[in-house]
């Protein structure tokens, strides 16, 4: 078992930044990768950006690449994701999931943490 817990968020003015913190705990080791989804009201959960746990090759949205950096430290056990340049439509709630292995979908997740951007 792996067990996620979100830090960070809240309101934001357009074009400032804010950064989430997921931290796993329980059973780190068989992570392979770790990734952070949204969802915005009335909207499906859209992927975000993804990262390897182990080498660190990353993988974004068109929608937030270039402003959004997801980043690791493995010796916390955490997963970060900066956002700048924020937009009023980046208000939304943010999850971070883990998944065990390529190929195979996130099966833990976060409790999310909302950001709202205003404009």
């Amino acid at each position: 078992q792996v067990q996620l817990v979100q830090s960070g968020g809240g309101l934001v003015q357009a074009g400032g930044s804010l950064r989430l913190s997921c931290e796993a705990s329980g059973r780190t080791f068989v992570i392979y990768r770790m990734a952070w989804f949204r969802q915005a009201p009335g909207l499906e959960r859209e992927f975000a950006a993804r990262i390897t746990w182990s080498g660190g090759g990353t993988y974004y949205a068109d929608s937030v690449k270039g402003r959004f950096t997801i980043s690791r430290d493995n010796a916390k056990n955490t997963v970060y994701l900066q956002m700048n340049s924020l937009k009023p439509e980046d208000t939304a709630v943010y999850y971070c999931a883990a998944s065990l292995a390529a190929g195979r979908g996130y099966e833990y997740w976060g409790q999310g943490t909302q950001v709202t951007v205003s404009s």
